[in-house]
């Protein structure tokens, strides 16, 4: 396990109401390096750095040693026994995960999403937004992304219900019925509150309703289902990969589910997720940016778009993104590392 430095975010950004916006300055993340007696190497990145390298030292090494690194699927389960004791945070889950995919790709000398079957060689891009202090500057944020070539904005509001449906009409006005548009409430309500705001976002025109409440419980997202006319994106951070996402989608309140790799036990619980979707037809959005999520985006049939984060105003985006708000898929062996971390351990090598 080797300690990374984070940059902090500068400027700073925020989130709605109740949660922690950007680290004020530097912290540390931690990559997990898996080397093979012959030499071979996978390697993934988690910015939780002090948590993942005490789980790595305390339990995942001892389980590792002398294991096949060919051997994905066994390992998976293996991870998934440990956790059935020591309760892993949800972000460990797929970390042994993604090194094997890393592995096996550089190995054979092919980008991930070849392993895993390549589906699309691009992908549009939405922006998701970080939480902008106005109205206006949503609106002028959104200005700005559409110039760049995004042809889809996620909101990521305040938090408030009633406020928060001003802001999604104020920007469907803005922005006219062509722009794909969609909500994230990042758990912020409760029943009464998610359905006073999903009746605003229906009669906006928006494309999803994103975990409007905590995922707790399904029952809640199916009175939720029946008492609005948005589709729900559900199953961002409930744990329990699939098995937890099959729940929601017999409970009928899911049109869109989450995957990801970060949240969803690695690449493998992230395509298992994406499978048992498309068995009932229903979209497997990916969750979140970064090198896991391109190659996921290129080898899931049924997502739509690659998440891509806007946090200051005027913005800045993330130098995949293409002049027309499309993503290639990559080319490169393995997974890959974000940038700032990949250009980190280059150096010290």
């Amino acid at each position: 396990m080797r300690p990374v430095v984070i940059p902090a975010a500068r400027p700073a950004f925020r989130w709605r109401e109740g949660l922690p916006g950007s680290p004020a300055g530097d912290s540390t993340g931690a990559v997990l390096v898996i080397t093979t007696d012959d030499g071979a190497q996978g390697r993934a990145f988690d910015p939780h750095g002090a948590i993942v390298g005490d789980i790595t030292r305390r339990l995942l090494a001892e389980a590792l040693l002398g294991r096949d690194a060919a051997d994905r699927e066994l390992l998976w389960h293996a991870v998934w026994e440990l956790d059935r004791i020591e309760e892993f945070p949800i972000y460990a889950l797929g970390l042994v995960d993604v090194a094997l995919w890393d592995m096996a790709g550089r190995r054979a000398g092919m980008p991930v999403h070849e392993l895993m079957g390549t589906f699309r060689r691009s992908i549009p891009a939405y922006a998701s937004t970080t939480t902008f202090a106005t109205v206006g500057e949503f609106l002028e944020v959104a200005d700005q992304c559409l110039e760049r070539g995004f042809t889809a904005i996620k909101l990521h509001a305040w938090g408030d219900a009633r406020r928060d449906a001003e802001l999604a009409c104020a920007l469907r006005e803005h922005v006219g019925d062509k722009v794909e548009l969609m909500y994230d409430g990042s758990a912020g309500f409760d029943l009464a509150d998610a359905v006073y705001l999903g009746r605003a976002l229906g009669d906006a025109g928006y494309r999803w309703y994103e975990e409007p409440m905590r995922e707790f419980s399904i029952t809640a997202y199916r009175w939720l289902s029946e008492r609005v006319s948005i589709p729900l994106l559900v199953g961002e951070t409930s744990d329990g990969a699939h098995y937890n996402m099959g729940d929601f989608v017999a409970s009928g309140c899911a049109t869109y589910v989450r995957t990801s790799a970060r949240y969803k036990g690695g690449l493998t619980g992230a395509l298992r997720i994406a499978h048992l979707a498309d068995a009932f037809r229903l979209r497997a959005e990916v969750h979140g940016g970064g090198p896991e999520s391109r190659h996921l985006c290129m080898a899931i049939a049924n997502t739509s778009y690659y998440e891509s984060l806007v946090t200051s105003n005027p913005i800045v985006t993330e130098d995949c993104i293409g002049p027309d708000g499309t993503v290639a898929a990559p080319t490169e062996p393995g997974v890959g590392l974000p940038d700032v971390i990949e250009e980190q351990l280059d150096r010290a090598a």
